[in-house]
């Protein structure tokens, strides 16, 4: 029998992460600390998020035209922002109270598609993700390329969703 670890190295670690992070921060949103003011850092994770969806057009982009370096450095800023904006994210959330949602009718349920869906997928990508790129640290391109058509979508739906969401609930930011 083959040992699968020779196809994904980094396939316990992945697995690992893939569930610890979304734990973590689900137990970090239960944390409330007051008297802090980070009121400031939606509209820095909302521009990271935008930023992130550019470059992930961008890298597209590079690797058809097949600049395989640019593509490479493109994606390793894309992971970086996204590490970035979820620490800004948890932090926020653990220094700030909740803000409802103060829209009605048709655009109340519209937003709540987009943020569920959006919260679901931001999940869900991440082991996407972790893969896709371990299998182009591993020098694994075809496997890459096959889970890519994949995390390309996934990952480009979530940045942007989160600048929708953003833009949805930011009249209501206290």
């Amino acid at each position: 029998m083959a040992n699968v670890d020779t196809k994904d190295p980094y396939r316990k670690f992945i697995i690992v992460l893939s569930v610890a992070i979304p734990l973590a921060v689900a137990a970090l949103f239960r944390i409330h600390i007051p008297g802090y003011d980070f009121s400031f850092l939606p509209p820095i994770y909302a521009t990271i998020n935008a930023v992130t969806a550019v470059l992930l057009v961008v890298a597209l982009v590079a690797i058809k035209n097949r600049n395989r370096r640019l593509h490479e450095n493109v994606m390793k800023v894309c992971i970086a922002l996204s590490a970035t904006f979820l620490v800004m994210y948890v932090v926020y959330h653990m220094f700030s109270d909740p803000t409802p949602f103060g829209g009605e009718g048709a655009v109340k349920y519209l937003y709540y598609f987009i943020l569920i869906s959006h919260i679901i997928l931001s999940i869900g990508v991440v082991p996407f993700v972790l893969f896709t790129f371990s299998r182009a640290l591993a020098g694994q391109y075809e496997r890459h390329k096959a889970l890519a058509k994949f995390t390309f979508p996934l990952w480009l739906y979530v940045a942007v969703t989160g600048v929708v969401v953003y833009w949805m609930i930011r009249p209501y930011y206290s």
